[in-house]
C-alpha cells in the first residue's frame, strides 16, 4: 500500500518529511523552517528548506494551517511516512513479559480477548479494540442438553477453545431427558471437532438419506442442533474510550460524539475490522482511509490473531492521526501475535 509510486521523493525531502511529521507527532504544533534547519540534520539553507516544503505541500503531502506559518502533515502524508519512512523497534523485553503474563492460556476465551484490549489500551493510551472470532469458525467439543420447564431447552456447549457456553433456547414440542441425551450422544459422536458451518450441512445431508428410526433421530437433532450450534451475537470487545476525550486532536466535541456513537453501534467498526482479517501481518487506515465518515479524524492500526493455524480475529488500535505509530505497530504486532497462541487450542483435543 506504500505510496512512493505517486509521491517520489529525493533523499532530502524524504528526511524533511520524516523529521517534520516527527516533530509533530511529539508537540502536536504546526513545525516552520527554522525549527526543520536546526533538527533536520540536512547541511542546507533555509531558503532551500522552505522550497523544499513547498513541493511536498504541492503534492498533497503538507498543509499549512492559516494562523501559523509552520506545516502540519496530511493524510497522504502520514500514509507516505507510514509505508517508507517509520523505523519501527520491537517492544522491550519487559514489555514482552508484560504481555506473556496477561494473556496467558488457561483464562478462557473472554477473558483473554478482554486483557487484549485493555492492555493496548493502556499501553498506547488509546482505545483498544478486538475483534470476538466466529464461533462457526471453532469446532465444538462436547454438547449436554438439560430439559426445563415446558418447551424449553439448555444446551451446554464447549468449544475446542475451552469456552463453555449455555445457551437456552423454546423447542416446537416437548423433549424428554432421554431424548435430549441421545442426540447429544449423536452429536459428541458425530460432530464433535467439526466447525459448527459444516454440521448443519452434514446433519441435512445425513437426514436425507435415512430411513424410520434413524430419521426420528436425526431430525430431532437438526432441531436442537440449530438452537445449540449457531454463532452467538459476540462481536467486538472495546477497551479505553475515555482515553480519547482529553486528546488535544480530538477536541471537537461533535466529532468526539460521532466517535462514541460509532463505539456503541459497532457495526462500521467491526466491518472495517473484518475487511483486514485476510490480510497478513499490520493494517494502518489514516483517517479518511477508512471510508468512515466518524473516523476521519482518527487512525486504525490492526493486526491479526490466529490459533491452529486459522485466523480468528483482527486486534487493534483506535487513536488520533497523530499517534506515534512507531510505539502503537509493535503493541498491536506483538499482542496480537501472543493472543494467537494463548487461544491455541490443546492439540490433543478432539
Amino acid at each position: 500500500m506504500s505510496s512512493d509510486a505517486h509521491h517520489p521523493l529525493d533523499a532530502r525531502a524524504r528526511q524533511l518529511l520524516r523529521t517534520l511529521i516527527a516533530r509533530h507527532i511529539r508537540d502536536g504544533e504546526p513545525v516552520g523552517s527554522q525549527t526543520l534547519a536546526r533538527h533536520a540534520g540536512l547541511d542546507v539553507s533555509p531558503a532551500t528548506i522552505r522550497s523544499i516544503l513547498s513541493d511536498l505541500e504541492d503534492a498533497g503531502l503538507l498543509a499549512s494551517p492559516h494562523t501559523s506559518a509552520g506545516r502540519v502533515p496530511t493524510t497522504q502524508g502520514y500514509r507516505v511516512f507510514v509505508d517508507s519512512l517509520l523505523q519501527v523497534k520491537p517492544l522491550r523485553e519487559q514489555e514482552m513479559v508484560r504481555l506473556r503474563g496477561e494473556l496467558s492460556a488457561g483464562g478462557g476465551q473472554q477473558s483473554l480477548l478482554g486483557s487484549a484490549s485493555e492492555l493496548v489500551s493502556a499501553m498506547t493510551h488509546f482505545v483498544g479494540v478486538v475483534s470476538v472470532p466466529r464461533r462457526e469458525q471453532l469446532a465444538f467439543r462436547h454438547i449436554d442438553f438439560v430439559p426445563l420447564d415446558g418447551q424449553r431447552v439448555m444446551a451446554i456447549v464447549v468449544f475446542a477453545d475451552h469456552e463453555v457456553q449455555n445457551r437456552i433456547f423454546q423447542t416446537r414440542r416437548m423433549f424428554d431427558a432421554g431424548e435430549l441425551e441421545r442426540v447429544a450422544n449423536y452429536l459428541n459422536q458425530h460432530c464433535a471437532g467439526r466447525p459448527l458451518a459444516e454440521i448443519r450441512a452434514r446433519l441435512v445431508d445425513e437426514l436425507r438419506n435415512a430411513r424410520d428410526a434413524m430419521e426420528a433421530l436425526l431430525s430431532q437433532t437438526v432441531e436442537l442442533a440449530e438452537h445449540a450450534l449457531v454463532p452467538g451475537d459476540e462481536d467486538m470487545v472495546l477497551s479505553g474510550q475515555n482515553r480519547l476525550i482529553g486528546v488535544q486532536d480530538l477536541s471537537d466535541l461533535d466529532r468526539l460524539r460521532e466517535l462514541f456513537e460509532a463505539f456503541a453501534r459497532k457495526r462500521e467498526i467491526l466491518q472495517l475490522l473484518e475487511r483486514t482479517i485476510h490480510a497478513p501481518g499490520v493494517r494502518i487506515f489514516i483517517g479518511e482511509e477508512t471510508g468512515l465518515a466518524p473516523l476521519e479524524g482518527v487512525s486504525l492500526v490492526t493486526a491479526p490473531y490466529a490459533a491452529g493455524g486459522r485466523t480468528l480475529g483482527v486486534l487493534g488500535v483506535i487513536g488520533p492521526t497523530r499517534m506515534a505509530y512507531d510505539r502503537v505497530i509493535p503493541v498491536v504486532q506483538a499482542t496480537a501475535s501472543l493472543l494467537g497462541a494463548a487461544l491455541n487450542p490443546d492439540p490433543a483435543a478432539p
